[in-house]
């Protein structure tokens, strides 16, 4: 009898999202935004949201290739026993997640510096300070509640804080940081541009001067304005996929 993985796999062409996830691991990483082999990228692939595209346990990422990818279904816990097991954090927050909030197609888990450091923050929340930061004005919420590591009870407890679409960043208080999207494209681009943001903001913090922070209604235009640039994170994983080719990269194997 046919695994439930092998099963998935042979009813879909997942080529396309395949290579995007890799190259969003090996661009990561390349970004220094993995921690050793810990971390994790996962893709819904139906329509409900629970049959998802994860990294295999204890992988670097600079060395994650497209046929790596493990193919999981949220509903079947029984993957926890096969010989490719995901970590059992990277299940019980990924899963939980794509098993209560379908419009997350997308996640992107990492303890990068900045939004880390953000995180350790009494107020980890990141103000308008200028146009990163302001895209994610009402974007964004911070989860201040950490309970240890995410085994599923605590996968369960953030997915109960992501029910709105609107929210494309949490900010896991004392832990990391979440990006949620509906493709890796999109998904990416988020988690790019809000470390961007956290590094300017840290480093604004650390001049002792007061910021400089913008008015409600020009931050919300500003974020708006910006998610009208809806081509820019294909436009951006398109051309780290040509760089990584250029390069002779493995992402596509």
């Amino acid at each position: 009898m046919q695994s439930t993985v092998e099963t998935l796999e042979t009813n879909r062409d997942l080529g396309n999202q395949r290579l995007d996830m890799a190259a969003a691991f090996r661009w990561a990483e390349r970004l220094h935004m993995n921690e050793a082999v810990a971390n994790h990228f996962s893709l819904a692939v139906n329509t409900s949201g629970t049959q998802f595209l994860m990294n295999p346990n204890q992988v670097h990422f600079g060395r994650i290739k497209a046929s790596d990818l493990i193919l999981l279904d949220a509903n079947d816990p029984a993957v926890m026993e096969g010989p490719d097991a995901p970590d059992p954090t990277a299940w019980g927050l990924h899963g939980s997640i794509h098993r209560l909030c379908p419009h997350a197609r997308c996640l992107m888990h990492v303890h990068s510096k900045a939004a880390t450091v953000l995180a350790t923050l009494a107020d980890s929340s990141l103000p308008p300070i200028d146009q990163n930061s302001a895209m994610f004005f009402e974007r964004h919420i911070v989860d201040s509640d950490y309970g240890g590591l995410a085994f599923e009870e605590e996968g369960i407890r953030c997915a109960g804080l992501l029910t709105n679409p609107k929210i494309r960043i949490m900010v896991m208080g004392n832990h990391g940081v979440l990006a949620l999207g509906q493709t890796v494209a999109d998904t990416f681009f988020q988690l790019y541009y809000f470390e961007r943001a956290a590094q300017t903001y840290i480093s604004a913090l650390q001049t002792g001067q007061q910021l400089r922070i913008l008015d409600d209604d020009i931050a919300r235009k500003t974020a708006e304005q910006l998610a009208a640039y809806s081509d820019s994170a294909d436009c951006y994983l398109r051309d780290i996929k040509l760089m990584l080719d250029e390069e002779g990269s493995t992402y596509r194997c």
